[in-house]
């Protein structure tokens, strides 16, 4: 079926040149640099509940769910800028969005470090300022990989994924060591600095591929006969996006299968705590931060196992297979009340089969909206992790205080969300976009515009003998006879 787009608005993707001589390697410094930038705000996420036993320590009296909700902003604030962050990405570049990212993201720590007297102070300094500065450096990143590897694009945004999912891993034990030093308030402006000037750093080696840059000897049409992944021709403008039922179904799905992992994300000392684990050790060690270290390179290592092996499965079986174990090792925590090793080795495994969703939608982004776009397109679906981190922050903490303190309610919702993003994977994503993009080949033929260099001239006008008209050849025989 055709897709329902104005003609005169749709983009093709550069035609195939190769350039790759002169621009492809770079592609490989760039991918570096951009998981260096995405490990250094990871701990803005992965480490928040290292922060929260000092913060409940300062601020005494305060609900824990007033505590929580610095993590719920956090999370809105480092999504729901991110389409008009992408929308500048895609228009001014992105060295001037990183380098602001950068600026935020270290006053952001610095101020919640020395200045915040309240809840209320974290919520502008750690929730808005350094939660805006993560999604502009995040969405700068990851759309930076979607353009520089559309024949490699799930392994390049898996690695990309990982460096936030998986970067706290190389830094939870460090940062939980200046918290037990220095407190929690002095270690947040000590990172802050130094994780905001490396990201300064960074911004000044990124940039984008040229406009028609594609990979030396990459075509397209070929390379989708050797994998289920379907990748469409046409680069969808953020306002055609929103036209299209295919984003409201991956919106939904994001906010599903995003639930679990958010909540173990922002609530595991609490939720350690639920589950009666919270003092244990493990090997002579904390369980909860050596459980965020494990869980941290899960995370990663997911990012980059299930986006690779996307490209060669295919995006929705593989949403189908993660998200469907995904929600039983979910309701599984629900189980595990006491015992301190079954959480140990749970939430690593929940998070091997939860951070990949960052890879596969964003690749699945670039595949069926095109790549010229791709900053504010993914920038308008990453939104929907602010939903999540509501429901998995703030409303599962909240929940669970009607409760007595136990997280066995929200896990057994979010187990539910999963396996209905599971389902919808397989059954209603998967034909609704092939369907479409089958229908573009046709569509492409009826609307295929002119190029710009080419120009039309008018058939050269010659003089030539008047042939006679049937009538006069007629009337000349008639008047002969």
């Amino acid at each position: 079926m055709p897709i329902a787009v104005e003609p005169q608005e749709i983009e093709e993707s550069p035609a195939k040149l190769d350039v790759a001589s002169t621009t492809g390697g770079n592609r490989w410094v760039q991918l570096i640099a951009g998981v260096v930038a995405m490990i250094l705000i990871s701990n803005y996420q992965y480490a928040f509940t290292l922060f929260t036993k000092g913060m409940q320590q300062t601020f005494t009296g305060v609900p824990y769910a007033k505590i929580a909700l610095i993590f719920t902003i956090f999370i809105a604030f480092e999504t729901w800028p991110m389409p008009v962050s992408g929308y500048f990405i895609d228009k001014f570049g992105i060295r001037k969005l990183m380098t602001v990212g950068s600026l935020l993201i270290l006053v952001g720590w610095v101020l919640a470090g020395t200045l915040a007297k309240s809840p209320r102070d974290l919520y502008l300094y750690y929730g808005v300022l350094a939660g805006t500065g993560c999604g502009i450096i995040y969405i700068s990143c990851v759309a930076n990989a979607v353009k520089w590897f559309p024949d490699r694009r799930g392994l390049a945004v898996g690695l990309t994924a990982a460096g936030f999912g998986g970067g706290a891993a190389l830094t939870v034990i460090p940062v939980a060591s200046t918290i037990h030093s220095l407190g929690w308030a002095k270690a947040m402006a000590v990172w802050g600095v130094a994780q905001g000037l490396i990201a300064f750093v960074c911004a000044f080696i990124l940039r984008h591929p040229p406009h028609d840059w594609v990979p030396a000897g990459w075509d397209q049409a070929a390379h989708q006969k050797k994998t289920s992944v379907v990748q469409s021709k046409v680069n969808f403008t953020w306002h055609q996006t929103l036209r299209r039922p295919e984003f409201y179904l991956l919106y939904a799905m994001f906010i599903f299968a995003n639930t679990g992992g958010l909540m173990a994300t922002g609530n595991l000392s609490q939720i350690a705590k639920s589950l009666n684990v919270s003092n244990a050790l493990i090997w002579g060690l904390a369980i909860v931060p050596l459980t965020v270290t494990l869980s941290s390179i899960c995370n990663a290592l997911s990012r980059i196992a299930w986006g690779s092996i996307s490209d060669r499965l295919g995006r929705e079986f593989t949403m189908f297979l993660v998200f469907g174990i995904e929600a039983l090792l979910v309701v599984s925590v629900t189980r595990i009340s006491g015992h301190p090793m079954a959480f140990f080795v749970l939430f690593p495994l929940i998070f091997l089969f939860w951070g990949e969703i960052y890879s596969l939608f964003s690749a699945t982004t670039g595949d069926i909206f095109g790549p010229k776009y791709a900053s504010v397109n993914y920038g308008m679906l990453y939104t929907s992790k602010g939903v999540a981190a509501y429901a998995a922050g703030y409303g599962a903490a909240t929940l669970a205080a009607h409760f007595g303190g136990s997280f066995i309610g929200p896990f057994h919702v979010a187990a539910i969300l999963c396996a209905v993003a599971s389902l919808c994977a397989i059954f209603v994503l998967r034909p609704m976009l092939r369907n479409r993009i089958a229908g573009e080949s046709t569509f492409q033929a009826v609307t295929q515009p002119l190029p710009k260099e080419v120009k039309v001239e008018p058939e050269p006008v010659t003089e030539t003998k008047a042939e006679p008209k049937p009538e006069e050849e007629l009337k000349k025989k008639v008047a002969h006879v």
